[in-house]
């Protein structure tokens, strides 16, 4: 009896250690995921407002150009060009499509908020946090994650506060994840697993799999889009890209005034 118990506790100890392996990969996983999931909202959101505005700026020359030279020659072919140039000048949205998903069961976004009160929309600093920030945001990820929780109320309470992780990372702010890291420490880590039984140690790892399959699929996706194939292509440094971008367009735009100038006062 005392040998079938001790080959059952060393069994189900190597179980044990391959579980909290497991964890550990995962629990790595996700995070690089997530820091690229946060890089490619802040990069999308930095690529919209820092070039959204000078695309916009190229459509409406563009429009003008064809409709100025449409009024010089009265060429019909001009003229078709000219109308379809100006077709492609991005409207202004409605006030329903700036209210599209701005207004949600817990009220206005922060965005719909701004709108209203005329306040500016804080963008982030940055496309990645510092490196402080990330040193920081890796280690307090690893010690709250959801996925360390043994039970629904644990995996509950470290959800809402790695939401909040996850917000203070994006905005780069260090100090903010120094306050959540003593705020974790001050509010302790929870109940202990304690020794889990080997039916519940199958059925984790077969979950931690089948969570490392849904997370590479999304991995997936993130570095195929568009937004996420420019922050690989940009390396370690997409916020000298967007500036980069910004300047190209900055001087097609100043071309095309050129052009128009010429076009009106020829």
């Amino acid at each position: 009896m005392t040998d079938d118990t001790d080959h059952h506790d060393e069994a189900t100890g190597r179980l044990e250690r391959a579980v909290r392996a497991a964890e550990t990969a995962l629990i790595e996983f996700e995070i690089a995921v997530e820091t690229f999931r946060i890089e490619v909202e802040n990069f999308s959101r930095l690529h919209e407002q820092r070039l959204g505005p000078l695309y916009a700026r190229l459509e409406e020359l563009d429009a003008e150009i064809a409709e100025a030279v449409a009024a010089r020659t009265g060429d019909p072919e001009d003229e078709r060009r000219a109308r379809q140039a100006r077709a492609a000048v991005s409207p202004l949205p409605l006030v329903s499509e700036l209210f599209q998903g701005w207004l949600d069961s817990e009220g206005f976004s922060p965005e719909g908020y701004a709108m209203l009160t005329q306040q500016s929309v804080q963008e982030p600093p940055r496309v990645r946090p510092g490196e402080e920030a990330r040193k920081i945001y890796r280690e307090l990820v690893r010690r709250c994650h959801p996925d360390l929780a043994v039970d629904a109320t644990e995996r509950d309470r470290r959800d809402a506060f790695l939401a909040r992780v996850n917000k203070a990372y994006a905005r780069g702010d260090a100090d903010e994840l120094r306050d959540l890291a003593a705020e974790w420490e001050r509010g302790g880590q929870g109940p202990d697993a304690g020794r889990a039984y080997a039916e519940e140690l199958y059925a984790r790892l077969e979950w931690l799999a089948q969570r490392k399959e849904l997370l590479a699929d999304a991995a997936a996706a993130l570095e195929d889009s568009a937004i996420g194939s420019m922050l690989r292509m940009a390396g370690e440094d997409p916020d000298g890209m967007l500036d980069d971008i910004a300047a190209e367009l900055r001087q097609r735009v100043a071309r095309r005034e050129a052009e128009l100038a010429g076009l009106l006062t020829g």
